[in-house]
């Protein structure tokens, strides 16, 4: 990261689902570390804990709570906690995700809506909760984290492979009416979506 990109995380106030561990725990210390305030939420908490305290430790700003995010109000408290410590938020970076082997000819359906819950359900309810405040605010951006399985499927992943689709197609519709809110409320609210995934082999 160059020392222009540090400088523009700085100050900034992030929202991190799935930052007990991973991705998401990787994440929140690498922006702590460029600067950012950074509230994280998770299922784990003892793992969420330990992350919020290595970040405080090295001289971060953090706070966390708990967080299933396939519950809308849990989502909706994440996005408090984040006002109510730093005033503001600029980014929900929804990173909490669950991949499970579940073929269709199993009919693990617990399984599958687990995977769609999270996977998909938990990113509509980040979105539903951050958008009030950064239509307030008049600016703000959500980042999405998926998977290879948006583009290239496996044997025993079709609902694995079908969340993170539908993340993907959510995505670029959710960046498309961004525009259009843009210009019908006159350029007082702005925001920006970014769909993350790794390079398909």
């Amino acid at each position: 990261m160059t020392s222009t990109e540090g400088s523009q995380i700085a100050g900034k106030v992030v929202a991190i689902t799935g930052a007990g561990r991973g991705i998401g725990a990787a994440t929140a210390r690498l922006l702590a570390a460029r600067g950012a305030g950074v509230v994280l939420g998770s299922r784990g908490e003892e793992e969420l804990a330990a992350t919020a305290d290595a970040i405080a430790a090295s001289g971060g700003d953090v706070a966390y709570q708990v967080t299933d995010i396939t519950q809308p109000e849990q989502a909706r408290a994440l996005v408090d906690l984040a006002t109510r410590t730093f005033g503001h938020l600029d980014v929900l970076a929804s990173i909490a995700g669950v991949a499970i082997n579940a073929p269709l000819r199993s009919g693990e359906l617990d399984d599958w809506n687990r995977m769609i819950d999270v996977n998909l359900r938990g990113v509509l309810h980040g979105i539903a909760a951050a958008m009030p405040v950064f239509r307030a605010q008049g600016s703000g951006q959500f980042i999405t984290v998926a998977s290879t399985a948006a583009y290239k499927w496996v044997p025993g992943q079709a609902v694995y492979a079908a969340s993170k689709t539908a993340v993907r197609g959510h995505a670029a519709g959710t960046g498309s009416q961004g525009t259009a809110l843009h210009a019908h409320l006159a350029r007082l609210h702005r925001y920006r979506v970014h769909f993350l995934h790794p390079r398909p082999g």
